[in-house]
């Protein structure tokens, strides 16, 4: 039986046709956090972390939730699938966590879908993500394709860039990304002249190098995930190959990522996000402060950690409209729900359960950080399932 805020709890939190009970009978409740500490992913998912746990600690020196402090209660996905799936259970059945913040890979949340659409459960997920998808007890906090890939094919092509390589890993994300890639490609006179995808955790980038450098393409389309963007940038280097004579953008690699790979080898090279450390305003410059005021002064900001971060001040402002920590009540509520996030003001939409965000191209400078060169001006409106493109029909 699904709870409201009255605090009644079952005996079991076993599962029932209504779903998994969560327990808010004390002055305490739970939520789950389940990202990579561990693995090829960590190198991005440990700060995913620490920035949801920031914001804990701020919504509990502020008073917590309905009169309620939050627990986090952390689990290691390990950078593998089934083990997030089964974390995501464990979080469910046995922590009986009201709300769950994570996952980074789509196949990460592919995995645990179905435990929380069974469970009837709240996901918040925080990474953008290809589209073509919509779950009832998923809220994507990340950018969907029509706020960042589209926004970046629409900067390329504005660039006068006439032809493209794609480059990924091999796994959901990437390959659903570049259908999307090579049917805008189509519809708008810019050619793929090569598409290679490795393995995730890969670090044999040499042949894939060689072979973009040979196809002299205009830009390069990137969606390599994890530390396999360290060995693929060195590699690129090593081919000979710069910003200025074939520029790269990543749709994967922010701050943090950045700083593990060097910036020696990113100079120049393109991003496309929604948040970057730079990004103007009070509110971000208050963020900034206040993550490395707690995990240290050199340690970077990015848009993932800004978009979990935002979640879980989602997720109060959700449950405080619905007076509830029931998910039924909780996504009846959510729709309209804004929040002035770092990134600018981003409201939910309660039919897809996304959020409207600003797009936001960005320069890596020799310092590490990201500068924006272009933004769409306000938040887009999200489209998962790309329904306002022409180009995009029979892709879902």
């Amino acid at each position: 039986m699904v709870l409201s805020a009255c605090g009644a709890k079952t005996d079991t939190g076993s599962s029932t046709a209504k779903g998994v009970e969560a327990d808010t009978s004390g002055d305490t409740v739970k939520v789950g956090l389940l990202n990579s500490l561990s693995g090829t992913m960590a190198i991005s998912e440990v700060t995913v972390r620490d920035s949801i746990r920031l914001a804990i600690d701020e919504i509990n020196a502020d008073g917590g939730v309905l009169g309620k402090k939050i627990r986090p209660v952390g689990e290691d996905g390990a950078s593998d699938w089934p083990t997030f799936a089964e974390k995501a259970g464990k979080l469910i059945k046995e922590d009986r966590v009201v709300a769950t913040f994570g996952c980074w890979t789509s196949a990460s949340r592919k995995a645990v879908k179905p435990v929380f659409e069974k469970s009837r459960s709240l996901l918040f997920y925080p990474v953008q993500y290809e589209g073509l998808e919509q779950s009832p007890y998923i809220f994507y906090a990340g950018a969907t394709t029509n706020q960042q890939i589209v926004p970046a094919l629409d900067y390329l092509k504005s660039q006068g860039k006439k032809s493209i390589y794609l480059v990924g890993s091999d796994y959901v994300f990437p390959r659903t990304a570049n259908k999307v890639i090579k049917a805008y490609a189509k519809a708008n006179g810019m050619k793929v002249l090569g598409e290679d995808y490795a393995p995730l955790g890969s670090t044999e980038f040499s042949t894939i190098a060689n072979k973009v450098k040979a196809a002299k393409a205009d830009a390069v389309f990137n969606t390599l995930n994890g530390d396999s963007n360290v060995a693929f940038f060195k590699e690129y280097k090593s081919a000979g190959l710069t910003a200025p004579k074939m520029p790269v953008v990543s749709v994967s690699i922010a701050e943090e990522e950045v700083k593990s790979i060097g910036p020696q080898y990113l100079k120049d090279q393109l991003t496309s996000w929604n948040y970057y450390q730079t990004t103007k305003g009070a509110k971000n410059t208050a963020f900034v402060k206040a993550y490395k005021a707690k995990y240290g002064k050199d340690k970077p900001t990015s848009d993932p950690m800004e978009a979990a971060y935002t979640s879980v001040h989602l997720w109060k402002a959700m449950v405080e409209k619905a007076k509830s920590f029931d998910p039924e009540k909780v996504k009846a509520a959510a729709d309209g729900v804004t929040y002035a996030a770092p990134e600018g003001e981003v409201t939910v939409d309660g039919p897809t359960q996304h959020i409207h965000k600003t797009a936001r191209i960005g320069r890596i400078g020799a310092d590490g950080l990201i500068e924006q060169i272009w933004d769409s001006g306000k938040p887009i409106e999200p489209d998962p399932y790309l329904k306002g493109y022409d180009w995009a029909s029979g892709l879902s």
